[in-house]
């Protein structure tokens, strides 16, 4: 090859086409076609039963497929037995909006759940691993500390360290923000941001804080009527002229004052 040949395109970690759902009579994706690369932060905006959900869903396998093809660091998941998508799942981990702790275990419990549940039970991996993670979402000492216990924001911090005690490539976010104040929303956004440059893993984060996007994404996908409508850059997005990207801009408080944080 030349040296002046272009280099070829970057595979995508995430390669999703012609993804449909259905939940009964309702149609909720309608043919989705994204590209996640690796180390990015995506933010998935769109109004609320958009699919963003169900689309982030399948990305981890925790729905049926219907229709359409997803794809995980060139695997098909579609056609896999559960057996096989489980080296594929711990490739992507996944931040739910309420935490999902369990609630009668401690803390380090409920990190060190997804390596038990593959079948670590070294006790010293286990704690190292632990401690780890822990630190890295800065919740030192925390080990033997109850969900009861723990603030909001401290929880979603521990749903973070669970989501990463298997060191995925990417981790999805489902409403990260939801329930926290601003000062602690800011701290989540500045983990989401270590993880990705720091750590190297790519994050995609559905969430409807404005405020956190334009900070944390590099690039925005917008979801309407169970499609990809628009996507590009934080930039991009607040110079659109689309009415329906001003139109959500302008009902989520986005007035501008923000953007430049």
């Amino acid at each position: 090859m030349s040296d002046n040949a272009p280099s070829p395109p970057e595979s995508p970690l995430i390669r999703i086409r012609g993804l449909h759902k259905h939940f009964g009579d309702l149609h909720v994706l309608r043919g989705v076609d994204l590209d996640i690369y690796r180390g990015e932060t995506v933010c998935l905006l769109g109004s609320s039963g958009g699919g963003k959900t169900v689309l982030v869903k399948h990305m981890v396998a925790l729905l049926e497929f219907e229709e359409g093809s997803v794809q995980i660091d060139g695997v098909e998941l579609s056609n896999l037995s559960e057996r096989a998508l489980s080296p594929i799942r711990k490739k992507v981990g996944m931040m739910f909006q309420n935490g999902a702790l369990f609630d009668s275990m401690n803390v380090a419990q409920n990190v060190a759940f997804p390596l038990v549940e593959s079948g670590i039970t070294d006790d010293t991996e286990l704690d190292r691993r632990v401690r780890e993670a822990l630190e890295i979402v800065r919740l030192p000492e925390q080990e033997n500390t109850m969900p009861a216990d723990l603030s909001g924001g401290m929880k979603k911090r521990v749903a973070l360290a669970r989501a990463i005690i298997d060191r995925p490539d990417c981790v999805c976010y489902d409403e990260p923000h939801a329930g926290l104040d601003p000062v602690t929303a800011d701290t989540i956004d500045k983990l989401i941001k270590c993880l990705q440059n720091d750590h190297g893993i790519t994050n995609i984060v559905i969430t409807h804080d404005l405020r956190s996007v334009f900070r944390i994404a590099d690039r925005i996908v917008f979801m309407k009527d169970g499609k990809v409508y628009w996507q590009g850059t934080c930039k991009e997005m607040q110079t659109s002229t689309d009415p329906v990207i001003t139109q959500f801009i302008a009902g989520n408080d986005g007035n501008g004052d923000h953007w430049n944080d």
